[in-house]
């Protein structure tokens, strides 16, 4: 069964590099690549080839803002249309910019049968690193001479139907980091699931990564499966798709409180994520670069 989402998802890459080039082509603009993550414009990292440092039209000071903090996946989204917060003068953000900042591999892997206290203990000190990160990059906007606004990390604001002012990741699926699988989590390229999102809403000029429009999970079935709660219903994920389509958040929210009260008052789970083959493949890659580090050494 693996092997046969393995292949899948290889096939998917396959397709999306095509696509990228396809778009290569037509624009006449540099692309840049995490693993084949899609992206252009403010899409930064240092990760393959030192990519980073490619030249496009987003401000010098915001890459190496980026550099500086180690954000490694990172990207402007264009949010037009969508329902934002207004600004100070009672506009709305046309922008943001989404930050992905990874969890411990390791720890992610270690839930596959249920949160335990180190990822508890995970999950908020990667929270806290983000609404920090957040914070200091909208200061920084603003002292350039422009307006910005954080949101919250895993803040519910609407605790009735179990969601915060703005859902994360149609920033980064906009600002082209990745797609929601059937778990109704990003995935990334380079970090799978296994990651966390900041958004900084902002009216600075950016060249925007064009927006992921489809999934790539393929057929795999892995987090449905793996569920507890039986909450996620196994559809494919694209742009405009309601939440309901794809999770039953009142059954995925009582199953936590009643068996996972211990960690942050049943607000964690994780056992979705943490069986979803693109972040096992990450700990996979990290098993086999030791592997390879400690040959050498010997």
């Amino acid at each position: 069964m693996f092997f046969q989402d393995t292949v899948r998802l290889c096939y998917d890459e396959i397709l999306e590099i095509i696509l990228i080039f396809k778009f290569f082509l037509i624009k006449k603009r540099i692309i840049w690549s995490l693993n084949i993550v899609r992206g252009t414009g403010c899409v930064f990292g240092q990760m393959i080839n030192k990519l980073s440092d490619i030249a496009t039209s987003c401000p010098q000071w915001l890459k190496e803002w980026m550099d500086l903090h180690g954000i490694m996946l990172w990207g402007a989204a264009d949010l037009q249309g969508f329902s934002v917060p207004q600004d100070g003068v009672g506009n709305k953000f046309p922008n943001a910019i989404s930050l992905v900042i990874p969890m411990n591999p390791h720890v992610m892997a270690s839930i596959k049968k249920g949160p335990n206290s180190a990822y508890a203990a995970e999950y908020a000190k990667v929270n806290l690193k983000i609404n920090e990160l957040s914070h200091a990059l909208a200061m920084e906007v603003k002292s350039k001479g422009n307006l910005a606004m954080p949101l919250a990390a895993s803040d519910r604001t609407d605790t009735e139907n179990i969601r915060g002012d703005f859902p994360h990741k149609t920033a980064a699926t906009r600002a082209g980091l990745g797609w929601v699988g059937r778990h109704c989590q990003l995935i990334t390229r380079p970090f799978g699931s296994w990651v966390r999102l900041g958004t900084v809403f902002t009216n600075l000029e950016l060249s925007c990564g064009p927006p992921v429009e489809r999934n790539y999970c393929g057929n795999c079935m892995r987090c449905v499966d793996a569920c507890p709660a039986k909450a996620l219903q196994g559809a494919g994920w694209f742009p405009g798709l309601p939440r309901e389509s794809i999770l039953d958040v009142q059954a995925c929210d009582q199953w936590k409180k009643k068996h996972y009260f211990q960690y942050h008052n049943g607000h964690n789970c994780g056992i979705c994520s943490a069986v979803c083959p693109y972040g096992l493949r990450l700990l996979q890659k990290k098993v086999l670069h030791k592997q390879d580090a400690g040959a050498e050494n010997r």
